[in-house]
């Protein structure tokens, strides 16, 4: 199969680019910035993707796309260049994919669009897929929109669309600011104390462009525990103890649920910053926990 992956030089990018040619796929990189020296696509399009003829002309030939080319975050340009830049982005890479015959669209789309951040505690935990649609930035609204934009294009052209919310994208060299805030839950409330490691989430858009799906799917991507070292369920108690909590929540379980995406999917978190620092440190700050402070 040959994908052709937009935003192919972003942190995202580069982790599913790797990971497809690691897999056997043949990989078409496209973006504005430049490629990486070292492990960026073999085959390598500059094109703004604003523009819908460079959306086609990257498009072409390729039996499926992973889409992950948008302003990646709320903050990071004026609001309304931020909404009009993703949502014409979206709307040319799919309708191009539908135009020039691509099989499968994958997409980023955000767990901001499940209310993000959480100055308005979520209305239970963990949040699923169901919490959708609450946005609260036009970066989150741009991806809402797109959501519903993916839907009718899929219903128009049959290729299946499958969005991935993905949670705050990760890699060992961040993993070591987590003890910094251990003993202040508050500071990482914003999304429930979720992230993904940059390996899983490319791992989910390879096994998302495999699934069996049909018509416009959402999944949330998050790894399969907490940032934290304290229990999950008592860090709900402390920051959010109005918000039910729905089920059983064991240890550091994720409270961004990823049942949807391990039971169609087949997706399963393989890695954790548990693996990168040192275990005497965790283990030290999960025996201080009770003490912790929810500033």
């Amino acid at each position: 199969m040959k994908v052709c992956v937009t935003g192919a030089s972003g942190r995202a990018g580069r982790a599913v680019v790797a990971d497809l040619i690691q897999h056997g796929y043949r990989v078409t990189g496209t973006d504005l910035a430049t490629p990486p020296a070292e492990g960026g696509a073999p085959d390598f399009l500059r094109a703004d993707l604003t523009d819908y003829g460079q959306a086609v002309e990257v498009l072409s030939g390729a039996d499926a796309v992973v889409h992950l080319a948008n302003i990646p975050a709320p903050g990071l340009r004026p609001p309304s260049v931020t909404f009009n830049d993703n949502m014409t982005m979206n709307f040319n890479v799919f309708h191009a994919a539908a135009q020039t015959g691509a099989g499968r669209v994958v997409w980023a789309s955000s767990e901001t669009t499940l209310g993000l951040p959480f100055e308005t505690p979520p209305r239970y935990a963990p949040v699923d897929e169901d919490h959708f649609p609450v946005p609260t930035s036009t970066y989150a609204l741009s991806k809402v929109a797109s959501e519903t934009v993916a839907g009718h294009v899929a219903e128009w052209s049959g290729i299946p669309f499958v969005a991935l919310r993905f949670s705050n994208i990760l890699g060992p060299a961040d993993y070591q600011t987590f003890p910094s805030f251990w003993d202040k839950p508050a500071r990482r409330k914003w999304n429930l104390w979720g992230y993904i490691d940059e390996r899983d989430a490319a791992m989910a858009a390879r096994l998302a462009l495999e699934a069996d799906v049909a018509g416009s799917a959402s999944f949330i991507i998050a790894a399969a525990d907490t940032v934290m070292t304290r229990p999950s369920a008592e860090l709900m108690r402390q920051v959010f103890p109005d918000v039910p909590l729905v089920g059983q929540i064991s240890g550091n379980a994720t409270l961004l649920s990823i049942e949807r995406a391990r039971a169609v999917l087949g997706f399963e978190p393989r890695h954790s910053w548990r693996d990168h620092v040192p275990a005497d440190l965790a283990d030290a700050a999960a025996d201080d926990g009770d003490g912790g402070s929810a500033g």
